[in-house]
């Protein structure tokens, strides 16, 4: 007989947190989403770069802030990944949007999930999905080139088989 294949680990972008938090799924709502995030955590199956928690300080509402703050523990220390963030950055230099003002946490999320087998969660869509993209490469397509997997947190809630 043999072993079960082991449980997905989540790398999370900013993009999936204030999607859920701040604009489709409010946890006051959606309290299964609630739930279902806190077993992931509790399983330490729900990660994401520190850079992701400075991202929400930035632009994140009132509620989503506080949230990250109590669970600071799913926040893996920029050192970390940063060797492996930077050599994806040096591959897809179309990852970096030119215009922001602080470094983002795109090729931090993807190399948190290659260095942990993890599956890449943002509600990012490839360029070539876009009107006018404003850069050659978002987060799924580093993924696709990469050979990481890449969901949305619709796709998350879908794999877990979440029912509300």
């Amino acid at each position: 007989m043999s072993n079960p294949a082991p449980a997905p680990v989540y790398s999370v972008d900013s993009s999936s947190l204030m999607d859920w938090q701040g604009r489709y799924y409010p946890p006051d709502v959606f309290v299964g989403i609630v739930a279902g995030v806190d077993a992931l955590i509790s399983a330490e199956r729900f990660i994401a770069p520190a850079l992701v928690q400075e991202e929400l300080q930035a632009v994140g509402t009132a509620g989503l802030i506080q949230w990250a703050e109590n669970h600071a523990g799913i926040f893996t220390p920029t050192a970390e990944v940063l060797a492996e963030a930077q050599m994806i950055q040096n591959q897809f230099t179309g990852l970096r949007d030119p215009r922001a003002e602080y470094e983002e946490a795109d090729a931090y999320v993807i190399a948190l999930a290659k260095m942990r087998g993890a599956t890449v969660v943002t509600q990012e869509t490839p360029a070539a999905e876009k009107r006018n993209p404003k850069r050659t490469h978002f987060i799924p397509d580093v993924c696709r080139e990469l050979g990481i997997p890449c969901i949305s947190l619709l796709g998350l809630m879908r794999r877990e088989a979440w029912r509300f």
